[in-house]
């Protein structure tokens, strides 16, 4: 497992004794702070760890990254995820066309549909769809895979031998995580905005020119560019946040359905707070 100090348990058995109690709350909001600084240490720490046997296993031919070990987890966590996220990307699709035809009709601007749906697929909801839906595929079942073997001593016997828990269990994990979350976010965008394409043409009257056209004169390659960088960090997120959470189970059973239920939540708020990141970004470089 990571080698850096869990502190979080001794962050929370460590009671504000003495303290007023007007002040208790304020020691009891410091020990979560704590507590979810020390988690955020530790992903941190197992990311540049897995870095590093990336790096090396790049660089020297004696340590390997097994393939068809990313391969079986690309296509596990991958493929399982195409349908839903297709499903849900058409759906968004069609529920933007429905929803902003009405307004920018009363202004004659019903063809613009193409222009804000084209921008707002690529550069935003196409990887954010992709990421949402692959935390419950992905996340979940790494989680809970990895924290299985936890309970039941599997990680200690490739201790025992010498096998690094990083390099055998979290790199491959991690590497088709960060692969199946740009797929997904390229899927994700052709779904929605060729499910909105073919409302517009059949429903809203819109030409499929017109619509065409509108969309390749907003939608800009920057826009695509700024969804696939996103894509491949949800993905990074999503695939370490797995593997931390699964690595620190304990508590046999409900331990594992705790690591579980912390990575969809930790995942979620992790990718919305790095979305909001990447829109401050853009913003001060001016390329939104």
């Amino acid at each position: 497992m990571s080698n850096v100090p869990d502190a979080s348990d001794a962050v929370k058995n460590e009671a504000p004794r003495g303290l007023p109690a007007p002040l208790r709350p304020f020691a009891l909001v410091g020990r979560v702070f704590l507590d979810k600084l020390d988690q955020i240490g530790r992903v941190v720490w197992l990311c540049l760890d897995s870095f590093g046997w990336i790096a090396r296993a790049a660089v020297t031919k004696k340590i390997r990254i097994g393939r068809p070990a990313i391969v079986a987890q690309l296509l596990r966590v991958g493929v399982r995820s195409v349908f839903i996220v297709s499903l849900v990307s058409g759906c968004v699709g069609l529920i933007l066309a429905f929803s902003l035809a009405p307004p920018l009709d009363q202004f004659g601007q019903k063809a613009l549909v193409a222009n804000i749906i084209g921008v707002a697929v690529l550069r935003e909801l196409g990887p954010l769809i992709g990421a949402i839906v692959l935390t419950g595929f992905a996340g979940a079942s790494i989680a809970a895979e990895i924290g299985t073997m936890v309970v039941g001593e599997e990680i200690e016997a490739l201790e025992a031998h010498a096998l690094d828990p990083v390099r055998f269990l979290v790199v491959p994990r991690f590497l088709a995580s960060v692969l199946a979350m740009t797929i997904l976010a390229v899927i994700a965008d052709v779904v929605a905005i060729a499910a909105a394409l073919g409302l517009s043409v059949l429903v809203l009257d819109i030409p499929y020119t017109t619509y065409l056209d509108n969309t390749l004169a907003q939608a800009k390659m920057i826009d695509f560019g700024a969804g696939i960088c996103k894509a491949v960090v949800f993905g990074m997120l999503i695939g370490l946040i797995a593997c931390h959470q699964g690595l620190s189970v304990t508590g046999g059973a409900a331990g594992v359905g705790r690591a579980t239920t912390l990575t969809v939540v930790h995942s979620v708020v992790a990718i919305v707070i790095a979305d909001l990141a990447f829109t401050a970004i853009f913003y001060a470089l001016k390329l939104v």
